[in-house]
């Protein structure tokens, strides 16, 4: 045998050794890194395209299983994922996850609770388990009982009142109503003379007009206060005068009905 069949020889031989070598290390690694488990990381926060990406790079799969919007949150920001963060998973495995909304949710006026002449302190709490946000815009004088919805406004647009609704409207969720509410204050009424009226009369007449009976002059022995008559009032009776409801009046009583007053029925 020459030396230069021998050393082809032995070439070849380092070669096959080489081979059958380095397919050993390739099955070894395949086979202890085959049923692997690895940390799930934490994708709650991050956006669908960035997590997806790094999933991908770290052989998992990421599913979107639903969408919802969430009030100040982005669209495409991953909500919730399952399995849960820092989980042992396989290779491959696929990541659920839920993804908030670029749009969203609409809700129809025409299909919401009615709200003009509702009590506003109620309808608030209602419409926040709607996710709808309520703001008192204004105040206004009104007969009826106060904090009752007037009016109602979204998004600079009157969409609800005496005159109805307005119609094609849609609520987002998370957005503000703004509501003008009903209010004793910047009423008015007539001035009015309770002189020889009984103190019981002045106040069924007080609580008509909402007004308040204020400081009360007893002038002489009182044994009936409420059917005491009334002999001066402050401030003094004005005819034609119009005064604001709430407004405090004074009174001076005595039991005995004034000579005037008799004379007066006449």
């Amino acid at each position: 045998m020459t030396i230069k069949k021998f050393l082809l020889n032995l070439l070849l031989m380092l070669l096959l050794v080489l081979f059958v070598f380095g397919g050993v290390l390739l099955w070894l690694r395949f086979y202890t890194n085959h049923g692997q488990r690895l940390e799930l990381p934490d994708y709650n926060g991050k956006h669908i395209v960035e997590a997806t990406e790094d999933a991908e790079d770290r052989s998992f799969q990421l599913v979107v299983k639903d969408s919802t919007h969430r009030v100040g949150v982005p669209g495409g920001i991953i909500l919730s994922q399952n399995p849960k963060p820092g989980s042992r998973v396989k290779e491959n495995r696929k990541i659920y996850v839920d993804v908030a909304k670029y749009n969203p949710d609409l809700i129809a006026l025409a299909d919401m609770r009615p709200m003009y002449g509702r009590e506003y302190e109620n309808k608030r709490k209602e419409l926040a388990s709607q996710f709808i946000n309520s703001k008192i815009k204004g105040r206004r004088y009104d007969p009826g009982e106060p904090n009752h919805i007037l009016e109602v406004w979204y998004e600079g647009e009157l969409i609800d009142g005496n005159s109805g609704r307005k119609t094609g409207v849609n609520i987002k969720v998370g957005s503000t109503l703004e509501f003008i509410v009903s209010s004793y204050e910047g009423g008015q009424v007539s001035s009015t003379d309770y002189s020889c009226k009984t103190l019981r009369e002045a106040k069924w007449i007080f609580d008509q007009y909402r007004l308040r009976i204020g400081d009360i002059e007893r002038i002489g022995v009182i044994t009936d206060m409420d059917n005491a008559y009334i002999i001066a009032q402050d401030p003094p009776h004005e005819e034609g005068k119009e005064i604001p409801f709430g407004t405090r009046i004074n009174l001076s009583v005595q039991q005995e009905k004034p000579e005037r007053c008799e004379s007066a029925s006449q």
